[in-house]
């Protein structure tokens, strides 16, 4: 593959990252609006969020599932078409049970496109081979601060106007995206899944992902019901500082895992988290809790690019035929992607269980459970990674 086909990929992988994070964040911060629409209760918002959820990880199962016989790049295209469906319907639902029905395609093509857009990024890694996974999260993050952008400069409009975004990820799918060389279905048989080597490092991917989804779903919220005086229009302000703090933490990974490796990055990373946690379950104002929120993204930016890098390394095979390594990484990235969703699963709906009466509450379960990263960032050493994958 040429130096120019695999930039052009480069750039194509990175816009639909940046979309998935784009469309995503605007949702999330628009779940004020969308709750006072069909006067969704916490409790029933919780369980639609789990619904979304359930089905987002049934999304990454059946991409992981077609990896094994189908290109990672028709898989993204599908859950972009996919999503630029879903955003339009949501917006302009004129029935609960359509916006139901939009949110459950919502939520299958976010896992399709979740697990996709990952195969891809590590794959272009290992072709570049150097570093490049943080700056994939990074145009994710890019992304999502535009959707909050979005969200905040329409505000005063109606609820459908968000319906336009569907124009993005439908422009984005027809990018060029990075294709596996060989018959993707005469590799499947040769394919061996590392299951017990990514454990560990899954479950910090879990970890990050309970903090990241209850920051992104529940955060706006916090706004709104824990402080009378927060203005109705800055409610995305709980998610545009994260969203700044990660992006220039995602930026700064390189060079300070480079550095200082990647076991002491993460460990003051999960403290650095937790305290900024404490900081918003205990704010005595909506500004002490939007900084509670910019500390935040500081501390766990860097734990999902450095989770799929791991996950990259175990995939391992680096002397075999690229053909089959890009497929051993397929599917090893879509399986490693569930834990995404078993995060999701503890930041949307566990916070909000707990935080049903008051999301003081729902906070403080990430705040302490983020500190499970510290025993567990040794699993992200490299040199772990090898040895479990020669094992």
């Amino acid at each position: 593959m040429s130096d120019t086909s695999l930039h052009r990929s480069r750039i194509a992988v990175a816009a639909a990252f940046a979309t998935q994070g784009m469309v995503f964040i605007n949702l999330t911060t628009r779940l004020p609006d969308f709750t006072h629409k069909w006067s969704i209760s916490n409790n029933r918002l919780t369980l639609l969020l789990l619904m979304m959820v359930l089905l987002a990880g049934a999304g990454s199962v059946l991409a992981e599932n077609l990896a094994r016989t189908r290109d990672s790049a028709l898989l993204l295209r599908c859950g972009l078409a996919g999503i630029t469906v879903a955003v339009p319907l949501m917006s302009l639902a004129p029935a609960f049970g359509v916006f139901m029905a939009a949110m459950a395609v919502y939520g299958v093509s976010l896992g399709m496109v979740d697990a996709s857009t990952n195969m891809q990024a590590v794959a272009l890694e290992h072709r570049y081979r150097r570093p490049i996974l943080p700056s994939f999260h990074g145009a994710w993050t890019f992304g999502g601060l535009l959707g909050a952008c979005v969200t905040l400069a329409t505000s005063h409009l109606a609820l459908g106007v968000g319906a336009v975004l569907a124009v993005v990820p439908l422009v984005v799918l027809a990018r060029p995206f990075l294709r596996r060389v060989g018959d993707p279905a005469a590799d499947a048989p040769k394919l061996e899944i590392p299951w017990r080597p990514i454990v560990l490092v899954g479950i910090g991917m879990v970890l990050f992902y309970m903090v990241d989804t209850a920051a992104f779903t529940w955060g706006p919220l916090y706004l709104d019901h824990v402080f009378a005086n927060t203005p109705s229009g800055l409610f995305a302000l709980a998610v545009v500082p994260y969203l700044l703090s990660s992006g220039a933490m995602r930026l700064a990974g390189d060079g300070l895992v480079a550095r200082h490796g990647a076991v002491p990055v993460l460990r003051v990373g999960g403290l650095i988290a937790s305290a900024a946690l404490a900081i918003v379950v205990f704010a005595p104002a909506w500004q002490v809790a939007v900084f509670g929120f910019l500390v935040l993204g500081s501390g766990v930016g860097v734990i999902a690019p450095l989770s799929f890098s791991a996950a990259g390394r175990i995939a391992g095979g680096a002397e075999e035929d690229p053909a089959l390594r890009q497929a051993r990484v397929d599917a090893v990235i879509a399986r490693f992607n569930q834990f995404n969703y078993v995060g999701a699963l503890f930041g949307s709906v566990l916070t909000g269980a707990v935080g049903n009466n008051d999301l003081r509450y729902g906070f403080a379960v990430p705040m302490v459970l983020i500190l499970g990263i510290l025993p567990l960032a040794r699993a992200f050493a490299p040199d772990l990674t090898a040895s479990r994958q020669a094992r």
